[in-house]
């Protein structure tokens, strides 16, 4: 608490003492532009990313792929995405975000068209690998562009503004999905959506700039808010060593969060694996379009649930909490999902742990930027999420081993909830607070309660 120098008076005269004036509310216009612009952009990366899920079904054997080709159809995106997680990062950080990501989005938008184009397994597993090692860099490119607009206090509703774009994909994404390939092959369907971030790479370049004060649409008064808010944040980190790289990816809480992250994702591909089996029993084999609107259910739930959560961890300041909570009812939900018979129990425990595994999303992504000053957050962010991803394939390979090893998907299940209990403890033991004072802001707690 900041002593203002002045001493109590118990019987104050109102002659004497006037009310100062209430200071401007300092213009917003960041969250109006920022914001987004940058969740349409990712929102279309999550569209090529995720539309195999709905595609796959419809291929008709026509690449001849068995289920573990399938599998590893979805896998191998991930493998791709891990290369440009820290190239990006730093890109972004010592370059440019704006052109970085610009860069990425055209080169994902001309690999998910030509997806559409492969004769073969083996080109087909080419693509997503590609597609997966162009859309890697952004997410960690953006997240370093959003540092650059938004302090510390507003961090997780930043970023969970920004994230919204991946259950509200689903939500626009999994019917169009569904309602173009009632009406055009798979093949079409893919090159079509390639075409959205070559449109939208256009707006991006006009729309976003990388600090407020490259802006023409800024005002003064927001740009110099937003520079004074982000400076005093980097006033009172600690100093990562010698300020290398090397020394800021492997401090314990770095390492802590990349474990968190692997385990969380790696469990939360089970709510992803659950999702079609619950769609089918409810549509009893329905068309693709009716599928794509019950799949919208649970992004939906996720979508509120993840924004809420956000803004409580901003007002709070308790980000593990924010994080550990929401896996808590996640892995009960996942767990208690397969022990229910019914369509309509499990569709209402799916809406749950939909919420539950995207919930994080806000507060855990504030986590670095509270420990790490901006020179080396960008690859430790990079790295966090490169290793992390590396979950999306494990998740549905080690499900889909341990049901051809015990002939039953209830195993599986189990051990994705272990995953999820795995990033629970991590979170509340290995990233206690520490010792160091904490900045606060009027009527919030210390961050990192």
């Amino acid at each position: 608490m900041t002593d203002t120098g002045t001493q109590p008076n118990p019987r104050p005269n109102p002659q004497s003492s006037p009310v100062p004036p209430a200071a401007p509310a300092i213009p917003a216009k960041r969250w109006a532009y920022v914001i987004p612009v940058a969740a349409i952009m990712y929102m279309l990366a999550y569209l090529d990313r995720n539309n195999v899920s709905v595609i796959l079904p419809y291929m008709h054997g026509d690449l001849e792929l068995s289920n573990a080709d399938k599998g590893l159809v979805g896998g191998v995106f991930f493998v791709g995405y891990v290369f440009l997680q820290i190239p990006a990062a730093i890109l972004a950080q010592r370059w440019s975000a704006r052109k970085t990501v610009l860069v990425l989005m055209v080169a994902w938008g001309l690999a998910a068209s030509l997806s559409g184009l492969v004769q073969t397994k083996a080109q087909f597993y080419a693509a997503r690998f590609v597609l997966g090692l162009f859309e890697g860099g952004v997410w960690p490119a953006v997240l370093i562009l959003l540092a650059s607009w938004f302090p510390l206090r507003e961090r997780a509703r930043a970023n969970a503004l920004w994230m919204a774009c991946l259950p509200l994909s689903s939500v626009l994404m999994a019917p169009l999905s569904g309602w173009m390939l009632d009406h055009a092959s798979w093949r079409w369907v893919l090159v079509l959506q390639g075409v959205p971030p070559l449109v939208w790479a256009v707006v991006w370049w006009f729309a976003v700039a990388d600090r407020p004060e490259l802006a023409r649409w800024i005002s003064r008064a927001e740009a110099d808010h937003v520079e004074r808010a982000i400076a005093a944040d980097e006033a009172v980190k600690p100093a990562a060593g010698s300020g290398s790289y090397l020394d800021a990816v492997t401090r314990k809480p770095v390492l802590v969060l990349i474990g968190v992250y692997f385990f969380w994702i790696t469990g939360f591909y089970g709510f992803n694996l659950w999702l079609p089996s619950v769609i089918k029993e409810l549509t009893h084999d329905g068309s693709s379009t009716e599928v794509g609107l019950l799949t919208a259910i649970p992004f939906t739930v996720a979508l509120v649930v993840m924004i809420a959560n956000a803004a409580w961890s901003d007002r709070t300041g308790r980000r593990r909490r924010a994080v550990a909570v929401p896996l808590v009812v996640g892995m009960a939900a996942l767990l208690l999902g397969q022990a229910v018979d019914g369509a309509l129990p499990r569709m209402l425990l799916l809406c749950v742990t939909a919420a539950a595994v995207y919930a994080p999303y806000g507060p855990f992504w504030a986590i670095p930027g509270e420990l790490l000053r901006f020179e080396v957050v960008a690859v430790a962010m990079g790295l966090i999420n490169a290793l992390g991803n590396l979950g999306g394939f494990a998740g549905p390979y080690l499900v889909g081993w341990l049901t051809d090893a015990t002939g039953s998907s209830v195993t599986g299940f189990a051990v994705l909830s272990a995953f999820l209990a795995v990033a629970v403890a991590l979170v509340t033991l290995g990233l206690r607070p520490g010792p160091r004072p904490v900045r606060q802001v009027a009527g919030e707690a210390p961050e990192g309660a």
